[in-house]
C-alpha cells in the first residue's frame, strides 16, 4: 500500500481534463484530474458520478442551473442526468464512477 498524493497526480497529466485512473475500489474507478478554467462540454452516463473537488472549484451545470462545487465538497451526479463544466472551474477533481 502506498499514499497517492492527488494534487501531485493532476499537476503531473500533460493535458488538463484527461482523467487518470489510480486504482478500483469496491468495484468503482478512482480518477484524477486536472482543471485549468476552460469549459468541459456537456455528457451523460448510464451510472452515479461522484465529482469530489480536492482543490480549487468546479462550476457545475446541471439542472439548467450552476452550482459551485468548492474544495473538500462532493457533488453526485445521478444516472441519466446530462451535466457540463462552465468556465472558471480549476484546481484538481477526483472522479469516483464505473
Amino acid at each position: 500500500m502506498s499514499t497517492i498524493k492527488l494534487s501531485q497526480e493532476a499537476h503531473a497529466l500533460p493535458l488538463p481534463w484527461r482523467s487518470k485512473v489510480l486504482g478500483q475500489a469496491a468495484g468503482a474507478n478512482i480518477k484524477v484530474l486536472r482543471m485549468d478554467a476552460s469549459a468541459y462540454p456537456n455528457e451523460v452516463h448510464d451510472f452515479v458520478e461522484a465529482l469530489l473537488v480536492v482543490e480549487g472549484q468546479m462550476n457545475l451545470e446541471i439542472y439548467g442551473k450552476t452550482v459551485c462545487v468548492q474544495a473538500g465538497e462532493v457533488f453526485m451526479v445521478p444516472a441519466g442526468t446530462p451535466h457540463a463544466v462552465a468556465a472558471g472551474s480549476q484546481g484538481t477533481l477526483v472522479i469516483i464512477d464505473q
